[in-house]
């Protein structure tokens, strides 16, 4: 055990109160030969917010001084909460007059204030900021006389950076910039001081609104120059002892089932039913780690970006093009290397055995999700005679997809099916039609493959006890899912048997009675709400949402750098090379992926969502004026939001309601008239004109038209705003 993690075990198990740092050197027996080094660690860990040192010079753990140490996340209405590093500590809430200088993403110390109650959280505030993350912001540029300003585009960073005179580089009102903090706020200075690095262009300029959004969140768009270098070594082909050292599966029927415009192809899967009445589904993933070394220059950009980022009008990928869309990806009809896993599964959609091995692989076909969906789901007799080699395949397939949902439903996995916006630009990058996306047959034939297969591989990994890393859901907290139950009691559900624990069954049953009703989408969007985010983890718990014991993402190693770690790991199993010096290196590093993987993930995520609202937005921007009929989604104190067919979701005021005054009554779940008693309820239909939007917060506002609800209220046929 290192000097850091004994002095943390001893601070935390036998230190009955703060010490100071000759009694900590006396107890662990340091003299003066080891003094500076173990200066170096007490300065290290105080640094790291694993220790604290008192206005009296002496050292303890944070949280017996009641004080939590963790990240700031903050709202746009300026409040916050500290979310702990300690997995079992309860979050902050952090009033706005108690941020002390500190900004979103901030790793901090709080102090508890007020403990927590049975009706409310503990309070807080922040006493140091342990490391600063926000060190470039993004965001509209104003001058005058004497100095600038910016105004950040994340609304969760509140103040606004000063610009002293001669910082701006040339910035004038209205331009969209990247500023560097060069001052953070301090005592009586409440604003952060920068100065500008980078100017994007004017709001309206063609392409400055993504390109924003890209630097936001901080997303890189050239791979460095060492990055390149190595990556252009790389030959086409494939090398003698590779194909001897391997499986040769070319004669193999394998196909990859994608989205028309996917260029990154991972994941190849070939089927046949058995003698036995058993399927033997292979899932044969793109083996990227033969050319994605641990250490170079490519690994670690990797690791740093963590994911492939799928923006409207661009992907920003893990890896360079010349690996994405060739090398690695399974295109049909050329060798690729590949991690095979076979696996043969009954009637029941258990995995009776399985087999992984590295491969040589040669994909038959590129089909796409629509061909074959059309295939199994209308009979087009035109793609039937196309692929007329493969309907016996497609055939098994859509035979097991369904037997091994059938399995995950029985034990309780929860199916969350919201609809997916599909935004079509024209060339100039303007939104000119806005779909939802189906989720056909082929889509989930291919979701439950992949499924069965990260199961199947987190499993075998987890009984060899070798470090590992999953994919985890941990389960809601209890009181979370209470109030979610309060709630949704106002509709006629309840959850069964949440005394002292929720079993994903029980939130299941709620998703499945709600299927088709009014009330479906803002049900299930509270559901998620009240449910943990699934993360990385080297530490195995499961997956709640799926009901899996063990779960992990192994089959996108192109586009997720946890998948390629996972393949790694694999072949160093499968190889004979997981020395104790391996299993100790991994053991330590597993962690950090884990949390830099996750950290990247939802950076992705926030994103991809925000260039979706604000296109959306640009879209409904040109339909000032214009009626539309919509459908009710959710109702809050302050409005009533309205969903058109196309996903685009507005808020109409309730101080936009001026025939009367409307108040919100939770308990009923509906919104009142105080004297025409005039009802708003969720799944209504109504007719809507759009009145404002907000490009940049991608924000829509109606108004009822005319004060009344759509005749048509029982359906959900409209004027569709892109036909």
């Amino acid at each position: 055990m290192k000097i850091k993690e004994k002095l943390l075990d001893y601070m935390e198990r036998s230190a009955y109160k703060p010490l100071l740092k000759k009694e900590l050197m006396q107890a662990f027996n340091i003299d003066k030969s080891q003094q500076k080094e173990f200066s170096q660690a007490l300065n290290d860990m105080e640094n790291e917010g694993l220790i604290i040192q008192t206005k009296t010079n002496r050292y303890a753990v944070p949280e017996r001084l009641d004080l939590v140490v963790g990240r700031l996340e903050v709202f746009p209405k300026g409040f916050g909460f500290l979310i702990s590093e300690k997995k079992d500590s309860e979050d902050l809430f952090i009033p706005p007059g108690a941020m002390n200088g500190a900004m979103n993403s901030d790793k901090v110390i709080g102090r508890i204030e007020s403990p927590k109650t049975e009706t409310s959280r503990a309070e807080g505030e922040i006493i140091r900021i342990i490391k600063r993350c926000n060190k470039e912001i993004v965001g509209t540029y104003e001058s005058s006389k004497n100095f600038g300003f910016v105004i950040p585009d994340d609304k969760r960073i509140q103040q606004d950076i000063f610009i002293p005179k001669g910082s701006e580089k040339g910035a004038t009102t209205r331009q969209k910039v990247v500023c560097n903090i060069v001052k953070w706020p301090e005592g009586r200075r409440k604003s952060p001081e920068g100065k500008v690095s980078e100017i994007l262009g004017y709001q309206e300029d063609k392409g400055v609104d993504i390109l924003s959004i890209i630097k936001q969140h901080q997303l890189p768009l050239e791979f460095p120059k060492s990055v390149e270098k190595e990556v252009n070594k790389f030959k086409e082909g494939i090398s003698e002892n590779e194909f001897h050292r391997r499986k040769d599966l070319r004669d193999l029927t394998i196909v990859t089932i994608d989205g028309a415009d996917a260029k990154d192809l991972d994941d190849g899967v070939s089927i046949e039913k058995l003698d036995n009445g058993n399927f033997k589904l292979g899932v044969h993933i793109a083996d990227v780690t033969h050319y994605v070394k641990e250490g170079t220059d490519l690994d670690e950009e990797a690791l740093e970006r963590g994911t492939s980022v799928y923006l409207i009008d661009r992907v920003i990928p893990m890896l360079p093009e010349k690996l994405s869309n060739n090398l690695c990806s399974l295109n049909p009809n050329t060798d690729k290397l590949a991690v095979s896993v076979f696996m043969e599964i009954d009637a029941r959609g258990k995995v009776q055995n399985e087999e992984v091995f590295e491969s040589v692989i040669n994909t038959k076909e590129r089909l796409i999700y629509e061909d074959v969906s059309d295939i199994l789901e209308k009979e087009d007799r035109e793609l039937m005679k196309k692929y007329e080699a493969y309907l016996d395949i497609f055939k098994h397939m859509k035979e097991l997809s369904e037997i091994l949902r059938k399995k995950r439903m029985d034990r309780g996995a929860i199916d969350f099916d919201f609809p997916e916006a599909r935004v079509i630009l024209d060339d100039e990058g303007t939104p000119i039609d806005i779909e939802e996306e189906e989720r056909r047959i082929a889509n989930k034939i291919i979701e439950e493959f992949m499924l069965v297969c990260n199961e199947t591989i987190a499993e075998r990994y987890h009984w060899m006890e070798i470090p590992f890393l999953y994919r985890i859901h941990e389960e809601p907290d209890l009181e979370e899912i209470q109030e979610f139950n309060r709630f949704i009691y106002n509709f006629g559900y309840q959850i069964k048997g949440i005394q002292n624990e929720v079993h994903p069954k029980a939130l299941q049953e709620i998703n499945e009675k709600v299927k088709g009703k009014k009330e479906e989408k803002m049900l299930n969007t509270l559901m998620l709400r009240s449910l943990q985010k699934a993360e990385y983890s080297a530490d195995n718990v499961g997956h709640f949402g799926l009901a899996a014991e063990y779960y992990s993402h192994f089959t996108s190693p192109i586009r997720r750098y946890p998948d390629l770690m996972i393949h790694r790991i694999i072949k160093w199993q499968l190889n004979n090379e997981l020395s104790k010096n391996v299993l100790k290196k991994l053991e330590k590093s597993l962690p950090k992926i884990a949390d830099q993987s996750s950290t990247r993930e939802r950076e992705a995520a926030a994103a991809e969502r925000e260039t979706v609202d604000l296109k959306k937005a640009e879209y409904m921007s040109k339909k000032i004026g214009e009626e539309f009929e919509g459908v009710i989604t959710s109702l809050t104190s302050f409005g009533i939001f309205v969903e058109l067919p196309n996903t685009i979701e507005g808020l109409i005021r309730l101080s936009s309601l001026t025939d009367d005054y409307y108040h919100y009554d939770r308990e009923n779940q509906q919104i009142i008239g105080e004297r025409t008693k005039k009802q708003f309820r969720i799944g209504e239909s109504l007719t809507v004109k759009v009145e404002k939007v907000n490009v940049m917060e991608g924000e829509v506002n109606f108004s009822l038209v005319n004060g009344k609800k759509s005749s048509t209220s029982e359906t959900k046929e409209n004027n569709n705003p892109h036909q």
